[in-house]
């Protein structure tokens, strides 16, 4: 295989109502950063964003890679775009509608700018989960159903993850693969990973970015009983139960206030104290269990906005786990 040279890479990371977009040296160092901008349902202005970028420093550009939140079973790895890929994606749309179309017209809009030579690579969000074991990814709903609508559990927050266990890995060498690692990355979305000698094993997130801890605004598991009865007796369409659950749950909605958790912590009110503490508690819980699955852990890591910058959420998170 022809080896690849060094290139300035420029790093595009879609989200449905945001843009990061990062030029890098192939040492890894920063040439010119934006992003973190919220742009609600505006696919246009991170069109208008992403020209501006490629007008200051398209020239510079020598590859880029494209975050996929959704790869399904047709994207599982890195892959260099092209028709195929064009078409994998857009036959996986449904599976991720707020964030894949928004990444693929962006691809597209690479093509168009900076010329159909350029290299582009697609890089799933769900790759690092491929492995999972049936035990860990299998849904006990009728085999033939989740066959033929491919549900199972797909993992997210991948690249973050294995991004952690990398690091952790240059720190203790000699743990093969770093051993037995529970990472959790704790932003506006949470996720935590449970990863033996480098694979993952089981992971919080499933079929969508919906399931497992409390979120900013996403409810995490919830018993779908719930979601019936709110159908049924109060009316919801299926529209509405999606913004409820993705949108004005988690954080937002124990609080009453806020989806950001600097505000809760520093508001001291009991909705915002119950917000808190149901947060560190369903993180706390899903420690417990990774560390049965793994029989122990010779890490715990913590990466995403949450996760880094708030020692007191990391200190409630592991409270009553001094006997590791």
């Amino acid at each position: 295989m022809q080896k690849l040279r060094r290139m300035n890479v420029l790093t595009i990371n879609a989200g449905s109502s945001s843009l990061r977009l990062g030029l890098y040296s192939a040492d890894g160092v920063a040439i010119k950063s934006c992003g973190s901008e919220h742009y609600p349902a505006a696919p246009t202005l991170q069109a208008e964003r992403l020209h501006e970028f490629l007008k200051q420093s398209g020239s510079e550009v020598e590859l880029v890679a494209h975050r996929l939140v959704h790869g399904g079973r047709r994207i599982k790895h890195p892959r260099i775009f092209n028709r195929q890929v064009e078409a994998d994606v857009e036959q996986i749309a449904s599976l991720a509608p707020l964030h894949n179309p928004a990444a693929l017209a962006l691809m597209h809009q690479c093509r168009d700018e900076l010329g159909k030579n350029m290299l582009q690579v697609v890089v799933p969000d769900t790759g690092f989960y491929t492995g999972l074991p049936a035990v860990a990814s299998t849904y006990a709903l009728p085999t033939a159903l989740c066959e033929r609508y491919q549900i199972q559990r797909f993992g997210f927050h991948g690249i973050a993850h294995q991004a952690m266990l990398e690091h952790w890995q240059r720190i203790r060498p000699d743990l093969t693969g770093g051993g037995r690692v529970i990472s959790l990355q704790l932003g506006a979305g949470c996720s935590v990973t449970a990863i033996r000698q480098g694979i993952a094993v089981d992971t919080s997130m499933g079929f969508t970015p919906l399931e497992g801890l409390v979120m900013a605004t996403r409810c995490g598991d919830i018993d779908a009983g719930a979601v019936f009865y709110l159908q049924r007796e109060a009316g919801y369409s299926l529209d509405d139960l999606e913004r409820l659950l993705n949108h004005e749950s988690g954080l937002l909605g124990l609080s009453g206030k806020s989806a950001d958790m600097r505000e809760l912590l520093k508001s001291g009110g009991a909705a915002a104290k119950l917000a808190v503490d149901l947060y560190c508690y369903r993180a706390r819980k899903y420690i417990g269990a990774y560390l049965t699955v793994l029989g122990g852990a010779n890490a715990i890591l913590f990466g995403g906005g949450v996760g880094e910058n708030s020692a007191l959420i990391r200190e409630k998170i592991l409270a009553g786990m001094e006997w590791l």
